[in-house]
């Protein structure tokens, strides 16, 4: 992997572009109806807390990595083990962001073109990105920033100039109650995608850690989920409820309502290019997350697992023949069942173990110099 030592800003800036990935394609909260921007603020709000805990478990032991935490302080075999499972979930999330792009490219861009044969360029590219670490993904995003922040910035400019916006369709609110917003938001919202900077705590470590660390992504963090919010319920604003929440791409059919005759047509290849980079560097980050795992259990070198990885990432994309049914996998099992095991559990045991060690040692070291005193 690269030497290169990222600077907080590089890890900051490729924690948004994280987050914001693939989100952007789906309505989040559909099931709320026009309350889907209360369900996204409830799961950012969780979301936040988790943050929380990542951030604490790096507080307390800024100089190892997630695998290497479980392995320290689970115990050598059932850390390995946690690891696996680990590199295997960042895995199968890489291989959903694969499907992601093949199926959009193929919807927009590419439309003769066999998705197997997309979804294979998206893999050799990304693979090679990840064959360089982290470091280099990270320095990558920064670069990038500026072109991803334009796109969507233009995107919604447009949007709101053209009239396509009807805010009158947010009303009723809570028309049902709190109840439907809150089976939207947790577990589903909650783990897609808040819950999956989990990730992060491979690469915390690799950032110089300064009193602004811990502010500055927490800011960032607020300011990607209003981010979020707001293009969430744009597509309620302009296609209705209905619509929204039964359109398969609900934000690519409202940017394709655009038009500005004889100046601009056809924007979804604008939105096609924010979302591939996003996307691009959320299945990166899953990519290396996964190698990084195997390589820490299996002691091997680093480059050598990156193309059996982005093999299996590859053949596991097509886990699901339908897009119907990768959909309904996603939302059904993904989210709801494999998401909260690494997302919430897992970290909760393993502050709880963190915290009980350490406090272990405390006491052992303060028994130890009462020792030392009695005998002076």
């Amino acid at each position: 992997m690269s030497k290169l030592t990222p600077q907080l800003s590089d890890l900051v800036i490729t924690f948004a572009l994280f987050e914001v990935g693939s989100t952007t394609l789906f309505l989040l909260g559909g099931s709320a109806k026009q309350d889907a921007w209360l369900a996204m603020l409830i799961g950012s709000v969780i979301g936040f807390i988790l943050l929380m805990i990542y951030l604490w478990i790096h507080h307390l032991d800024r100089g190892r990595d997630l695998y290497e935490l479980l392995q320290y302080y689970m115990g050598k075999i059932p850390g390995r083990m946690l690891g696996f499972l680990f590199a295997v979930y960042f895995l199968y999330e890489a291989s959903r962001n694969l499907r992601d792009m093949g199926e959009v490219t193929e919807l927009t861009l590419l439309n003769r073109t066999p998705i197997a044969f997309i979804m294979f360029i998206a893999i050799v590219v990304v693979g090679n990105t990840a064959r360089y670490g982290p470091e280099v993904l990270m320095r990558a995003c920064t670069i990038l920033f500026p072109v991803f922040v334009f796109g969507y910035i233009s995107l919604l400019l447009l949007i709101v100039t053209t009239g396509l916006l009807h805010i009158e369709n947010i009303r009723p609110v809570l028309e049902n109650g709190i109840k439907p917003v809150w089976k939207a938001a947790f577990p589903e919202i909650v783990s897609f995608p808040f819950g999956q900077v989990v990730l992060f705590l491979t690469f915390f470590k690799l950032s110089d850690y300064n009193s602004r660390f811990n502010k500055s992504l927490l800011s960032w963090y607020c300011v990607v989920c209003i981010i979020l919010t707001i293009f969430n319920q744009i597509p309620i604003f302009v296609l209705g409820v209905p619509i929204a929440a039964n359109a398969t791409n609900p934000l690519l059919e409202t940017v394709q309502l655009i038009r500005l005759t004889g100046i601009l047509e056809r924007m979804d290849a604008l939105f096609a290019l924010v979302f591939f980079l996003g996307l691009g560097v959320k299945m990166a980050a899953f990519y290396i997350g996964a190698v990084t795992g195997l390589s820490r259990i299996s002691n091997a070198r680093y480059k050598s697992l990156v193309v059996p990885t982005g093999l299996a990432i590859y053949l596991l994309s097509f886990l699901s023949p339908t897009y119907a049914e990768y959909i309904w996998l996603g939302l059904n099992v993904s989210v709801t069942w494999i998401a909260p095991f690494f997302q919430i559990l897992v970290p909760l045991l393993l502050v709880l173990v963190m915290l009980l060690r350490k406090g272990k040692r405390s006491q052992s070291s303060q028994k130890t110099g009462g020792e030392r005193y009695n005998r002076i």
